[in-house]
């Protein structure tokens, strides 16, 4: 059985063809540009390996409920051109094949889960931390959904009392995207993150934004691995800053030896590096597959 897997991101759709242990025969990367143009390109990827199933994990906000009659469709993004755009159904015109929809953090939660930091556990958090933030969760063996998909890089968080700048969220300004994703590090800073790295204070900063975000999601959540990803993560020294930073915000209060004591093994980077997203899309169309024939 060959899956076909689509991780698309506002910067960049990655596609792949692969098994469901996760194995990649072959993959492209294709610039998110307009949906007419990127879609040629994906469509056309899978036309030459015509897999048995495809898995999605998308940008959003995006609509996931598969009783709406907008399910497949990505929403109220900023993203030029990408506004209430069918993904899904474009694809079910050209491939009759089961498909998995889902977004691409919850995809990376689920590609975490099974074969990666997380692997063995039913409960796990999933954030990444680039050009945005958000977060996939995996509560008793299941992806988080309710009313709609979660949207946990947009929650507010205790501002620095230091911090005047203003936030760069164009929904919310100052919530924890709008501080601490990769463009709110760059207009604060006056240059890229990865050319920040001896900065203490920058990653001071950005450790007690995104702890404090932490704090809550364990709070609310408690699960049982949190894997931090994303081209921000890259900056290894900021696991340190979240975790002081997280116990000091519950203050024993979750008085857990994960929290306590192992918070290193807690709070970890993805066991499978970059490729989380695409291999949660390549267990997404495998769980489409076994789904309908079952």
């Amino acid at each position: 059985m060959l899956l076909g897997a689509i991780e698309a991101g506002g910067t960049k759709f990655v596609c792949a063809v692969g098994h469901e242990n996760g194995t990649i025969v072959e993959r492209t990367v294709i610039p998110t540009d307009l949906p007419e143009v990127t879609m040629r390109e994906v469509i056309g990827f899978f036309q030459k390996h015509q897999p048995d199933a495809i898995g999605i994990g998308t940008f959003g906000p995006a609509d996931v409920n598969p009783k709406s009659p907008t399910f497949g469709m990505i929403t109220s993004t900023p993203k030029q051109g990408w506004r209430d755009y069918p993904l899904l159904s474009e694809l079910e015109k050209v491939f009759p094949v089961p498909m998995g929809f889902d977004t691409d953090v919850n995809a990376a939660a689920l590609g975490e889960a099974k074969l990666g930091a997380a692997k063995g556990l039913d409960s796990c958090l999933y954030i990444t931390v680039g050009t945005g933030i958000g977060a996939g969760a995996l509560v008793g063996g299941k992806l988080l959904q309710g009313l709609s998909h979660p949207e946990m890089g947009h929650i507010m968080v205790r501002r620095h009392p230091n911090d005047s700048y203003e936030g760069k969220c164009p929904y919310h300004k100052d919530c924890l995207e709008g501080l601490a994703a990769g463009p709110a590090i760059e207009e604060r800073w006056g240059m890229k993150g990865d050319k920040l790295q001896e900065a203490e204070e920058v990653w001071e900063l950005e450790g007690y934004y995104l702890a404090q975000a932490i704090a809550h999601y364990i709070l609310v959540l408690s699960p049982k691995k949190i894997i931090l990803g994303g081209g921000v993560m890259k900056q290894e020294q900021l696991y340190p800053i979240i975790a002081r930073n997280v116990q000091e915000i519950l203050n024993g209060y979750v008085s857990l030896p994960e929290i306590m004591d192992r918070i290193d093994e807690y709070l970890v980077s993805p066991g499978l590096g970059d490729n989380a997203g695409i291999t949660g899309s390549l267990m997404l169309a495998y769980e489409a597959y076994t789904e309908q024939n079952r």
